[in-house]
Parts: structure tokens; sequence; C-alpha cells
């Protein structure tokens, strides 16, 4: 039997920040100095005067975003998501932090910090707590209906379960618990549950509380409608991990809820409507619209990327430039990643095989030769001048629609996002959203989807079966692209042509080659490539993908596939050493790829 104390010696790091403390630093915030002082235990707090009314909850809640949004979450979700890809190499100060340079040669051990999920289980026991006391709240405060403590549990458990979504998708197996940490006497050692196991866990969750999410948030608090966890954020979560699963009609079908959820919001009101067109490109797909009667394009990246609450975007993590570093968090991880006002490029750049690209018309490795200089992705993902990543970086881009087949548009850089230290602290004066969801990335993943409901062959029978398939999943693709292309309506032509692309094959390829285009940089191509691994059941396409990767950085690809001797285990990253030395659960468990000698981890 374990004790007390032994409990407390032996708890990891995912619960050793997450227990109660947190209360009372954003209770802090709403009291005076000599008022703090006067707090009594947390255990009072929490039992007995913290729990009593709405108020009460909806300040936790708050507690659950400022979390997420908070800088090494974000880091993580950068890192996790586009470091160990093909987007991304080293770019200025990178050895200020060599834990990251390792983690770009593939040089991974379980002692780099990137390997630490603590801030992700930080938000998943604040949703717990909130999940285990709300009701207590609802019972003895009149004024919080049972309909509105639905609905906290709903955007909560939500929460929740993205971030055990990240935790699967980049570990696998991951401690699993929707019981709330509040007791030192509770046993926190868990051991890893898999990744299928937790999958379905997630996805009965939110069908479990999917209609009792809210809908629409009054128009006074329209950022509310991206920037918390909505119905409509639901489905998408949904819509991704049905996809992994492997289950491709609900993937297609809670797609479809999200596509027809934002056409209603965009012309339900002007005030979240911003930024959509009536752009005949888009095809009746509810997407940012960009100029398509003037000269100049490129407008929608700054409605998406900088400014946010776009009526594209389905979820995103907020943030403030005029108070960063005060009371209001600024984007700092993208900051310093990304670049600012005062270098060229942050600690990240875009690879070799995405700048090259720029001077190419044929043979690109990312972008469609059909689009020639003319795709404004070339220019709002990146800076091609000064070889910098410029999305979410960059204030504003404007393309003229003078592109032809051999001399690229002329294009206009605004200012980037400021960065200044003060008293020996940094302060990234960022503001531009972390995106979470958004409409294009939905689209993808439901013609993904479409392509795997595909048969194989070329028999009559076949072809027949996947011809609708095919000609709906170019559809999404070419709406999505169309947006991208710097031509007026009026005189631009098909760069996207439907007969190429007649097989299962090639019109797969070609969702994973838009994907890459449209959410470059968004902490989503390392995922992209982790779900194809795990349903070809081998890494075959992601080595290939990753020896292009740039061509001097032979020590990558030599990291990376000897790493793949291992097998799938590869793709995933190992338990941080921390987490091992306290939890001999997870020792038992550790990925091979990263360890020595015989492993328990389930395959």
């Amino acid at each position: 039997m374990t004790t007390k104390i032994d409990n407390k010696r032996k708890r990891s790091l995912y619960a050793k920040l997450i227990g109660l403390s947190f209360i009372i630093y954003h209770l802090s915030f709403s009291v005076a100095c000599s008022d703090f002082l006067e707090i009594p235990s947390r255990s009072e707090i929490v039992l007995e005067e913290f729990w009593n009314e709405k108020a009460d909850v909806d300040n936790i809640v708050a507690g659950c975003y400022s979390r997420m949004q908070s800088d090494d979450v974000v880091r993580r979700l950068i890192v996790w998501g586009e470091c160990r890809a093909d987007n991304v190499m080293a770019g200025i100060n990178i050895d200020k932090d060599a834990n990251l340079e390792n983690v770009l040669k593939e040089n991974i051990t379980t002692k780099n910090p990137y390997t630490a999920w603590d801030g992700l289980y930080s938000v998943i026991n604040r949703c717990n707590t909130v999940i285990k006391y709300a009701p207590g709240v609802a019972a003895s405060d009149p004024g919080y209906t049972q309909s509105e403590l639905k609905a906290t549990i709903a955007e909560v458990s939500g929460l929740r379960d993205l971030c055990y979504f990240y935790l699967i998708r980049t570990f696998r197996n991951v401690p699993y618990s929707t019981e709330a940490f509040t007791d030192d006497d509770q046993i926190m050692d868990l051991p890893p549950t898999s990744f299928e196991v937790i999958l379905d866990s997630l996805i009965s969750d939110l069908e479990s509380v999917q209609g009792n999410a809210i809908k629409r948030y009054p128009t006074n608090k329209s950022k509310y409608q991206t920037g918390r966890i909505t119905r409509c954020a639901v489905w998408a979560m949904l819509c991704e991990m049905y996809l992994w699963k492997g289950d491709y009609d609900k993937c297609i079908y809670y797609a479809d809820l999200v596509i027809e959820d934002k056409k209603e919001l965009a012309k339900e009101s002007s005030s979240y409507s911003m930024g959509q067109t009536t752009d005949q490109r888009l095809l009746g797909y509810p997407l940012v619209g960009s100029s398509t009667y003037s000269s100049s394009f490129g407008n929608y990246y700054r409605t998406i990327f900088i400014d946010g609450n776009s009526s594209e975007t389905i979820f995103e993590l907020l943030f403030d430039e005029s108070r960063a570093g005060n009371t209001m968090l600024g984007n700092s991880a993208v900051g310093l990643f990304y670049g600012n006002s005062t270098v060229t490029k942050g600690y990240l750049a875009p690879s070799s095989s995405v700048i090259s690209d720029a001077g190419k018309v044929n043979s690109r490795s990312v972008y469609a030769d059909a689009n020639y200089y003319a795709d404004s992705r070339l220019y709002t993902n990146s800076n091609n001048n000064d070889e910098s990543i410029n999305k979410f970086v960059c204030r504003s881009v404007t393309i003229s629609d003078n592109a032809t087949r051999t001399s690229p548009p002329s294009v206009t850089y605004g200012s980037k996002f400021s960065y200044a230290k003060i008293n020996n602290v940094d302060h990234h004066y960022n503001s531009a959203p972390w995106i979470i969801y958004r409409v294009p990335d939905i689209m993808l993943l439901k013609a993904e989807a479409l392509c795997q409901k595909m048969r194989e062959g070329s028999d009559s029978e076949t072809n027949a079966y996947n011809a609708p398939l095919l000609t709906e999943a170019f559809k999404l693709v070419k709406a999505v692209n169309n947006r991208s292309i710097c031509q007026q309506t009026s005189s631009m032509t098909d760069v996207l042509n439907e007969r190429n692309f007649g097989t299962r094959a090639t019109m797969e390829a070609l969702v994973m080659a838009e994907r890459q285009r449209e959410l470059m940089f968004e902490g989503k191509r390392w995922y992209d490539l982790v779900r194809r691994s795990m349903r070809d059941g081998n890494t075959d396409e992601l080595c290939r993908i990753m020896s292009r990767r740039e061509g001097t950085n032979s020590q990558y690809v030599q990291n990376f596939f000897g790493s793949a001797t291992t097998g799938m285990y590869a793709i995933f990253w190992p338990y941080n050493d921390e987490e091992t030395k306290v939890n001999k659960n997870l020792a038992d468990a550790q990925n091979p790829a990263f360890s020595s000698g015989e492993s328990n981890i389930s395959k």
C-alpha cells in the first residue's frame, strides 16, 4: 500500500504542478495585496469558500485557457507539430536553444525538455477539476442553471480531450485519467493507456457532450466564437479523431457539420463574417476570400493569421499585443521561433525544399508546378527575400496580380511584430492567434477520408465506384487552392485539372500536398506524416519525404533512418527522463526507439 508521504515523493511531473495551486494563482489577480495575505489555506478555499457561485467556475475555466496559451504549451504545439517534419530547419540563434537544435537533427533523447508534457497535463487537470466541482456550485447557486452547467462541462471536456489528442499523437500511449488530482493521498503514478483506448474514450466523451456545447456566443462576445470551445470545435475534433481511427464515414459526417455550421454562421451576422465574401472561386465553401476584382491579393492572410477571429476559424488561442507581458499574454513562442522585428529569422526558418520552390516553375518539392508563381502561399507562408517564416509574424502581405510563368508578382511585406527586453525580461508583442482548427483543415481532412473510401484497381466497376468520391475530393482541394491564386476571377486560369487526378493514389498525393501548402507552420505537418505511417503500417513515405528535407543535412536523414530501424516506434516521442524516474510504469513502457534494452510498450 502506498503511503501519503511515499506518494508525494513519487508523484510524476504531470501531476506535480496541476493540483490546487492554480486556484490561488488566478484568485490573486482579483484581490489587493493586503487581502491576498489573508487568503485561507488551499483546502478551505476549494471546499468551503471558493466553489460557491458561477463566477468562481468562470474564473477557473478562464484559467484553463490561459494555461493553454502559456509559452511552454504553445512551444510544444509548434515543436511537436513541425520540428521533426520537412517544413522547417534551423534559423538564427538556434545555438541559444540546443534542445531545439537537437530536435531538428533528430537527435532526441529522453532528457530533452521538449519531451516534457506537464503543461498539457496541467490544462487537463484544471478541466477535470472544473468537472468535479462545478455541479456542486450549480446545486447551491440558483443563478447557475443546469443548461449552463452542461455547457461548462462540454467546454472543458472538449479542451481536455484536445490536450489528450495532442499527447497520444505525440507519444502514442500516455497516462489517462478523467479524475481531478486535488489531494496528496491520490495515486498519481498511472501506467500508460494505449493510443486506441484513449482515442475511443475521447470520441465517446465528445459524442456525449456535443449537444450541450455552446453553438453561438452573443455578438458582443464575438471573439469567444473562435477563442473558446464551441459545438463546431467539438465537431472539428471528432472529424479528425475519426480519421485517425479509420472511420471515414464518421469523419465525413462531422466535416459536413462543420462546413454547414460555418456557412450558417457567416449568414447570421456581419460581426462574425470578417473577411467572408461571395468569391465564386471558393465554390460555395465558407472560406475567407481574397481581392478578386482589384490588382492586389493576400488580404485574406491578415484577416486569418494576424487579426484573428476570422469567419473560417473554428478554434484558436488568442493573444494581446498591447498588453503582452503584462496581464495578458503575447504569443512569445511564435515571436521566438518564427521571428520578430529585431531579427531576420527566428530560431526556425523554412526548410531548403520550401524556399527553393520560389525560384522554380518545374520540379518543385512543395508548391504545384501548375500554379507557376501565382500561389500566394509562396509569399504568405515565408519571405523568400530573407528566407524567413512569414506566417503569424508579418502583419500584412500585399501581392500584385502580375505573376507570369517566368516572373513572380510584386510583393510588399508589412512590419513584423515587435520585441523588447525590459528589466532583463523578454517581451514578444505578438498578438497573432495560434490556430488549432480552421475550415480548410477540415475540408482537406474530409478529402483525405474520401480518398480512403476509394477502392484499389482500374476495372470499370471500381472506376464507377470511385468517380463521385474523386470528384468530391477534388472540389474540396480546388476550392482551397483557388483561394491562393493571385489572379483576378475574370482572368484566372484553371491551375488544377481534375483529369490529372483520376486515381486514388494521385488524389491522395494531391490532398497531402495541399495540406502541406495550406497549413504550413501551423503545427500540422508531423501529425499528417504520422497518421499516414500508421495507416500504411510502415514509414516508407515518411522517410521518402524526410530525405528531401534539405540536401546538406545528411545528419538528420541518417539519424532518422537509424531510428527507423526500430520500426514504427520512431515516429513517436520518448517519455521524459524525469517522468520515468518517478513513475516506474512509464520506465517499463519507454519508447524502444529512444532507449536501450527491452520494453513492454504495446505494439
